[in-house]
């Protein structure tokens, strides 16, 4: 393969690129199952390690938190350690932490082994995002590629509570982390093999203030965004996002005078990039915010076991697969700007059907009205993902897939933070007026707070209580879920209009390389794009 892809006309990738491309998606795959499974163990697991409501909340939290802080220094650490080294340091790191979460005898030990998995995990996405930009050179293939490694993330998705509720049916809660051990034992003996080896030569030293700046910058929003999640609009979660957004404006101050920064601010000057990354973050949230609602929904509304609820997300699931692998082919044909905006309006169309489900009887426009979101979410992602990858030069190919998984991390966190937050005071707001008369003062602030809460306090009750505060509950739920599916419908038309004002049909590398051109010429930045050192 050429050294350097944006020399010449790109060639086009073989069989290793291809069988590469397949070890690749496995963690991608595993990643994705990894982030749903603990839900469905979470029973199971409280009851053997006592973990106090705190701890809880840091066992499922912790992995978020840690690997949307070390994105962006694992993708720009990648640039210049190497690419597959860092994502073979990384999977032998994961499958250790596996195990030691597996068998963990108490709740701080899954804590920690909790948060080196997340570690972990942050050096697999960036890493095989960029290593796929350099196998395949050609536009074309590098967004089937893109579309094939995004698809395996969504099937990972889907497969998470169907694989994690068998699993739970016949092991133990720590078998759920055991599932990454044998898929990182074979990317570790197919990688030498089948992934090439690249790396920035020039790239300097890892400026560590900058390291700091950037966790000190993401980890206090993504926790004040959760802090909104589970207590809502609050001043501690609200003055930790401040703190942090202002952590952020020194880091990108700080990244404009080094010669070799953790992150290149001057991408951001490209429309594709900045917009590609706003819609990567924008669609993510709208994904975040129903998926919460939906799941909840499915077990506490609809009344079905965690397995079965898996299944009829499968739907949603297969019809982003399908988005996101056509997309692709069809840019070849079709402006992407265009196809994106598509997108964004079938999305929006699944929005209007989201807000018309009703407390009775609405599992199938339920789950017509998700697939129609996770549909138009395809193209999003796949083409989003392939317009910021290939608006870097190739020897920042690592950073740029940082950002683009940053962006999304972030978007998911805004829309179970923001959405979620919205959607439970819509709750409350009709479920205070319409609690039976009769229900304990204590049982009636249970079911006032949240659906769990009011399942809960249901099943303490006795007589016609439980089924009229069930009905209640689940109407109040419902109002919430419309409501998200209204804003996520105007979401919707914001990305399309995103897609038609900053997404350009022309670009990559050249484009990444001109802008980089201009930056020097205003005397700002690193030097121009180089060659890679591969292997």
């Amino acid at each position: 393969m050429n050294s350097n892809p944006a020399d010449g006309a790109a060639q086009l990738a073989g069989r290793r690129e291809w069988l590469g491309l397949a070890v690749l998606a496995l963690p991608t795959m595993l990643l994705a199952l990894d982030l749903g499974v603990l839900y469905l163990a979470l029973p199971q697991l409280s009851a053997d390690l006592a973990p106090t409501s705190t701890q809880t909340l840091w066992i499922m939290d912790i992995y978020a938190f840690m690997t949307a802080g070390f994105l962006v220094t694992m993708g720009t650490l990648g640039d210049r350690i190497g690419r597959r080294r860092l994502l073979m340091i990384g999977a032998a790191a994961f499958g250790v932490a596996s195990v030691l979460a597996a068998y963990s005898n108490s709740a701080e030990m899954l804590i920690v082994t909790r948060a080196l998995l997340g570690v972990a995990g942050a050096t697999l996405a960036p890493s095989t995002l960029a290593l796929i930009s350099n196998m395949f050179a050609d536009a074309g293939q590098r967004g089937m590629a893109i579309g094939v490694w995004m698809s395996c993330f969504m099937a990972g998705t889907a497969l998470g509570p169907v694989v994690g509720g068998a699993l739970l049916e016949s092991f133990w809660w720590g078998s759920v982390f055991l599932l990454g051990v044998p898929v990182m034992v074979l990317l570790l003996i197919a990688a030498p093999v089948l992934l090439p080896e690249y790396r920035d030569p020039d790239a300097g030293k890892l400026d560590l203030p900058s390291v700091g700046l950037s966790l000190a910058t993401i980890l206090p929003i993504i926790y004040g965004i959760k802090e909104i999640a589970h207590d809502g609009l609050g001043a501690v979660g609200l003055l930790t996002i401040a703190a942090g957004l202002a952590i952020g404006f020194v880091f990108v101050l700080r990244q404009r005078k080094l010669t070799n920064p953790l992150i290149d601010v001057r991408l951001f000057r490209i429309p594709s990039f900045a917009g590609a990354l706003g819609i990567l973050l924008l669609g993510p949230a709208v994904m975040g915010g129903v998926g919460l609602f939906v799941n909840q929904y499915l077990q506490m509304v609809e009344g079905l076991s965690p397995l079965r609820a898996g299944l009829w997300l499968v739907p949603s699931a297969i019809a982003t697969v399908v988005g996101a692998m056509f997309a692709p082919a069809i840019a070849q044909r079709i402006a992407p700007s265009r196809i994106v905006a598509v997108g964004a309006v079938i999305l929006a169309l699944g929005g209007v059907l989201l807000s018309q489900v009703g407390s009775s009887s609405g599992l199938p426009l339920l789950i017509v009205g998700l697939s129609v979101v996770f549909f138009g979410f395809g193209p999003m992602a796949s083409l989003g993902t392939d317009l910021i990858i290939g608006a870097a030069p190739p020897e920042k190919a690592g950073s740029a897939a940082s950002m683009s998984e940053t962006s999304s991390e972030l978007g998911v966190a805004l829309g179970v933070g923001i959405l979620g937050a919205i959607g439970t005071a819509v709750y409350r707001g009709e479920i205070v007026d319409t609690v039976p008369a009769g229900v304990p003062a204590e049982a009636a602030a249970a079911v006032t707070d949240t659906l769990p809460g009011a399942v809960t306090a249901a099943g303490q009750l006795t007589g016609d209580l439980a089924p009229a505060v069930l009905a209640a509950a689940r109407e109040a739920f419902t109002s919430g879920l419309n409501t998200i599916g209204a804003i996520s419908a105007g979401i919707g038309v914001v990305l399309a209009i995103i897609a038609g004002v900053l997404l350009r049909d022309t670009g990559g590398s050249e484009e990444a390389t001109d802008d980089t051109s201009a930056a020097e010429a205003d005397g700002a930045g690193d030097e121009a794009p180089k060659d890679l050192v591969t292997g």
